[in-house]
């Protein structure tokens, strides 16, 4: 199954490279001789069709709400989020959805490739609001990144991302695959020229003026967030896209699965 091909140690597949063994490798995939000539564990990886399950983690926490009257930075992550399902379904993948808040599990849909999947990830999303969506019944923490198949993050990162980004990286060790899609307003790009009383959306409680020069100091600080943000990621294995409100969203889905 699948329209794609994965790579895989399995039996009786055709072989196409060595890798360097991993923790959690299938023992019986060791190339004895290779190991008794080099002293280093490798494994014969081969190719074969089969399925990536791919779950699609939204951020739901407070801060995708902005800004407050057009929730466009939701919304923008709601159509990459269908849009990449999408994909996945159309490949022959299934397709699945954890929203969380912060660190809460809000929703979670457990990958599928039934009839309609797409559908029932979308009417999900649709219930969502960013901040104010309480936990369901049992909601459990967001514990860890699936270690096979493929994960992608959708959200701001705002929150805090050393954690996931370590929960990450553990799933990347063994082998499964990572998409850190960072979505961006706008008005968080270029903030209005005009002095306003600004807010985190996190901590209303938290206000500053944004005058010419504070504007300055954010744009500069801002900057070099993304530009550490997008190197931990990358470093880490993921594949990590920023995407601007500004992107249509099927422009921005093309942009990721060609990264």
């Amino acid at each position: 199954m699948g329209a794609h091909r994965s790579r895989g140690a399995g039996v009786g597949a055709e072989f196409t490279e060595y890798r360097l063994y991993r923790q959690g490798d299938d023992l019986r995939q060791l190339d004895w001789k290779l190991l008794a000539r080099s002293d280093r564990a490798y494994v014969r990886l081969s190719e074969d069709q089969a399925t990536i399950p791919t779950t699609i983690l939204a951020d739901a926490s407070a801060s995708m709400a902005y800004p407050v009257d057009s929730l466009a930075k939701w919304n923008l992550a709601r159509s990459l989020a269908i849009g990449l399902a999408s994909v996945a379904q159309n490949t022959g993948d299934p397709a699945g959805l954890t929203v969380a808040d912060r660190e809460r599990v809000v929703l979670d849909v457990k990958a599928s490739t039934r009839r309609g999947i797409v559908r029932i990830l979308a009417d999900t999303l649709g219930r969502v609001v960013p901040g104010a969506t309480p936990p369901v019944d049992g909601a459990r923490p967001l514990a860890t990144i699936a270690a096979r198949g493929r994960t992608v993050i959708v959200g701001d990162f705002l929150d805090g991302s050393d954690d996931i980004l370590s929960r990450a990286r553990e799933a990347l060790h063994g082998g499964a695959e990572v998409y850190a899609v960072h979505v961006v307003a706008r008005e968080e790009l270029d903030p209005p020229a005009q002095a306003l009383l600004v807010s985190d959306p996190e901590n209303a409680q938290l206000r500053r003026p944004l005058t010419a020069e504070t504007r300055r100091d954010y744009l500069n600080a801002f900057g070099a967030w993304r530009d550490d943000l997008r190197r931990e990621w990358v470093a880490a294995g993921a594949v990590y896209t920023m995407v601007s409100t500004e992107e249509p969203a099927d422009r921005a889905v093309r942009r990721i699965i060609r990264s």
